[in-house]
């Protein structure tokens, strides 16, 4: 069967993530459009998949739960996980090693974590949008122990990503390749990496603007967890699908 995935999501709780992005209204707007399985990555955390995961479970969504990691040589990676604690511990273990660089809310934006009603719980004073100083290899690997996913973010951009940072695709344990920017491989070396396409939205009428489409056994949605491996053969054969129809949402 195909399904829809869009795994590359920010919540209210990035600093360049809109107010609006609660987990509450993530869901409402990936039930609207026939997600079928989601990822919450907030960068540099993952306090808002708690209430992530227990509102997909209600919608009958897919849940992976992770954060977008910023490494030493300013790489954005997303981390993606089917359990949640692994998830929170590795957000635990990433947060300690953000520099201690107060955010200002009123310049560089919010950093709130909320639960399935948007009430606040709490904020983080660490300004997220910071590399942790771990190289990208480090960070996969410490990705790897704890059960979750690899995948360099957005390659096709000009900053923050494998390309911008090293000029080329290096090699790695990456388990799949992000495309945001275009729906067909790159005109660069992708070194035969699968390619999986997200909409790193930010806004709510950015979800699922650009998203993947993945072949995936009858009983997926069906378990209590994602199956990474299951996922990881599904990446291999994703396409992409486009609709910027839904920046109609801004009128």
């Amino acid at each position: 069967m195909k399904i829809k995935a869009d795994l590359h999501i920010h919540s209210c709780l990035s600093p360049c993530g809109s107010l609006d992005m609660s987990p509450k209204r993530i869901v409402q707007e990936l039930k609207q459009r026939d997600i079928a399985l989601a990822a919450l990555t907030d960068h540099n955390t993952s306090l808002n998949c708690p209430a992530f995961a227990s509102l997909c479970k209600a919608e009958g969504i897919q849940a992976l739960f992770g954060m977008e990691v910023q490494s030493s040589e300013e790489i954005h990676i997303l981390a993606l996980f089917n359990e949640l604690s692994a998830s929170l511990d590795f957000s635990a273990f990433v947060y300690a090693l953000i520099p201690n660089i107060k955010n200002i809310p009123q310049k560089t934006g919010d950093q709130v974590y909320v639960d399935e009603d948007e009430n606040i719980l709490g904020e983080l004073d660490k300004y997220l949008l910071n590399s942790i100083p771990l190289s990208i290899d480090e960070v996969a690997k410490e990705i790897h122990e704890r059960g979750g996913l690899v995948v360099p973010a957005h390659i096709d951009r000009p900053s923050f990503s494998l390309t911008s940072q090293f000029g080329l695709v290096t090699e790695g344990e990456w388990d799949a390749l992000e495309i945001v920017k275009i729906d067909r491989e790159p005109a660069i070396d992708t070194k035969g990496y699968p390619l999986v396409f997200s909409s790193d939205a930010h806004h709510p009428f950015q979800i699922a603007s650009r998203l993947s489409i993945l072949e995936v056994d009858e009983d997926f949605l069906r378990k209590n967890c994602v199956d990474l491996s299951e996922l990881k053969e599904a990446f291999k054969t994703a396409r992409c699908e486009s609709k910027p129809a839904f920046s109609k949402n801004l009128l």
